[in-house]
């Protein structure tokens, strides 16, 4: 008698185990690319949202967003002491998160824009020559993504 049971109580753990294993994985929210477009746009009202998204991730966990970043890629996050990190992770947000939705392609001008309106937002903190040689600076990042990214 009591092998039968440890045999029921073993084939019932695997049977559960089985269970498990097919059960469907929890689906992001229906809205994840109302959400993604929103934290993507070229104002600063969509970088800020995205801002306060990305210091409190955890609220965000069931939108399975990719928040992993480089950084300024191959480029300096800081450019001649031009604070450009920010705007380069919110735009390898975008990237990686529109290529894994499969809709690259057709946002990736906007992300670009995004990028390079971030970028303008740091440079308006400045003025004179060194405002100037801000905005000449984002102006070659944003070329190189455009072209390049």
């Amino acid at each position: 008698m009591r092998r039968r049971t440890t045999v029921s109580v073993t084939l019932a753990g695997c049977a559960l185990a089985v269970g498990l294993a097919a059960a469907p994985a929890q689906a992001a929210p229906a809205d994840k690319p109302q959400v993604l477009a929103s934290f993507t746009q070229t104002d600063v009202a969509s970088y800020n949202a995205w801002n306060a998204a990305r210091q409190n991730q955890a609220a965000w966990a069931a939108y399975e967003f990719d928040w992993s970043n480089d950084g300024c890629t191959q480029a300096p996050d800081n450019p001649f002491g031009f604070p450009f990190e920010l705007s380069c992770v919110r735009h390898d947000f975008g990237y990686r998160n529109y290529k894994a939705a499969g809709t690259f392609a057709a946002n990736k001008s906007r992300l670009d824009n995004a990028f390079y309106e971030d970028m303008k937002r740091v440079c308006a903190a400045y003025t004179g020559e060194k405002q100037s040689n801000c905005n000449s600076t984002a102006w070659t990042y944003y070329q190189a993504v455009k072209i390049l990214g």
